[in-house]
């Protein structure tokens, strides 16, 4: 019996997986292994939201292994020690896993491919399994990526994607190979109440059943912050509980305005994933200087905290992180006016904000997450660096009648429409007994400051 190993990462599903669909193409037998890696957590990637997510997507996929007569096999210890000792165990010759594009993910592929490589064991790494089209697919004439979405969008469209794959009947793992119990949700503690469920099954159901009534109206509503129409399918893409490929597939197969728009966002991602592989320094190092000179915690503590809770005195902003707070996931829209606001309007890191997103958000990641806050904060790839988001005219534009606002500030559940958005303006009496703070800053300083530093003024 031949045998062979595939290590899932970002990539929890068995549909569309060419890691585990080339194992079982080479080997008798396949040993599904997922590794509980300390260096996660020695990194700070392991935060609670994304534990029990990544505990519900694991036992999903053991619950599909086992229909398939197989199981996954769980281990704890550094990722190569455990990799190797399973591939001896069971007498693989190979190893199957998805690439990665951050400096750990690089890491980790260099270290595997040395251990395995002094047991005579070959390491195999796909590509197009985290994202839709490989990061080194597409570049243009004289550079190893592109720096700007548009005319990166514009080839990306025009190349052929694969085909998704099945997943597979049967997998037959040897009994051999020892496992460690899986990780539970509930034994982790402090996860954010409003936390959705996790797994390839939640996410196949959620895609199929917003696919069907809200695809067709991405387009015109997915900015609207009340209505919450996106397909709140970031989490599953995080964690590889949907495979990019079989979306972009699908949504073509429908059609339509709304299947361009939602194919558009996707890119998005695939964008982000190749400016990382060629410039992974960026996950904590300005993409493209401005010589900013930010606040940090020492000198705006009270801001920084004030917009963590979600009491700027802004209702827009405020929404936003408290909506943050009890799900663990922000609408994209509201993503990017909380990070103007902290970024521009309170002109602190955008370093800061990046790592309050990561401890709470259960598809923070080091490409998506970092590389959104740099093109927010004017570091990365936005042609307009020094654009700066007016809460106000946004919150009148993407929640006219403020329902956005009064699902998440509560104090302001009983104020009238006009006046929602800025409470301040409110009769002295009115205001003061709605327990809701003033504004920490006038939008016209923060704006000056902001230029001032941008040597805009």
């Amino acid at each position: 019996m031949t045998a062979a190993v595939v290590l899932f990462t970002s990539d929890l599903r068995l549909h569309d997986h060419p890691p585990l669909h080339a194992a079982l193409k080479a080997a008798d037998e396949v040993v599904p292994l997922f590794v509980l890696d300390p260096g996660i957590h020695a990194a700070g990637f392991d935060a609670p939201n994304r534990r029990a997510f990544l505990a519900d997507c694991l036992s999903d996929l053991d619950a599909s292994l086992r229909r398939r007569g197989g199981r996954l096999v769980v281990r704890a210890g550094p990722v190569v020690r455990e990799v190797c000792a399973v591939a001896a165990e069971c007498g693989a010759t190979e190893v199957h896993m998805a690439a990665g594009v951050t400096a750990y993910a690089h890491r980790r592929e260099e270290r595997l491919r040395d251990g395995l490589d002094a047991g005579g064991v070959a390491l195999r790494v796909h590509e197009a399994v985290v994202t839709a089209l490989a990061p080194g697919a597409v570049t243009p004439s004289g550079s190893d990526h592109f720096a700007v979405f548009t005319p990166y969008f514009r080839r990306w469209s025009e190349e052929s994607l694969r085909k998704p794959l099945p997943a597979p009947r049967t997998v037959r793992v040897p009994d051999r190979v020892r496992g460690e119990p899986l990780p539970d949700r509930a034994d982790v503690k402090g996860i954010s109440p409003g936390l959705p469920d996790g797994g390839e099954s939640v996410g196949r159901d959620r895609f199929s059943r917003w696919s069907r009534s809200g695809l067709a109206r991405y387009e015109d509503r997915h900015d609207d912050l009340a209505g919450d129409a996106t397909s709140r399918l970031s989490p599953y893409l995080h964690f590889g509980a949907l495979s990019p490929v079989e979306l972009v597939h699908r949504a073509r197969e429908r059609g339509g305005p709304g299947a361009d728009a939602f194919v558009r966002q996707v890119c998005w991602r695939d964008f982000h994933h190749q400016v990382l592989a060629a410039r992974p320094e960026a996950s904590s190092a300005d993409y493209r200087t401005r010589r900013d000179q930010w606040r940090g915690e020492d000198d705006a503590a009270e801001d920084i905290a004030a917009w963590r809770d979600g009491c700027t005195g802004y209702p827009i902003v405020d929404a936003a992180m408290r909506q943050l707070r009890h799900e663990g996931w922000m609408h994209n829209r509201a993503r990017l006016l909380v990070a103007s606001f902290l970024t521009k309007t309170l002109y602190v890191d955008w370093r800061i904000g990046a790592r309050h997103f990561l401890d709470l958000l259960v598809d923070g990641d080091i490409v998506n997450n970092q590389l959104n806050w740099q093109w927010v904060a004017g570091t990365g790839t936005d042609t307009r660096p020094h654009r700066v988001l007016n809460p106000l005219v946004q919150a009148k534009r993407f929640d006219p009648d403020g329902a956005y606002v009064r699902r998440w500030v509560p104090e302001l559940t009983d104020v009238e429409d006009n006046r929602v958005h800025e409470p301040w303006r409110l009769p002295a009496g009115q205001r003061d007994g709605l327990g809701y703070p003033a504004p920490l800053i006038d939008l016209a300083d923060g704006l000056a400051r902001f230029k001032h530093a941008r040597g805009r003024d």
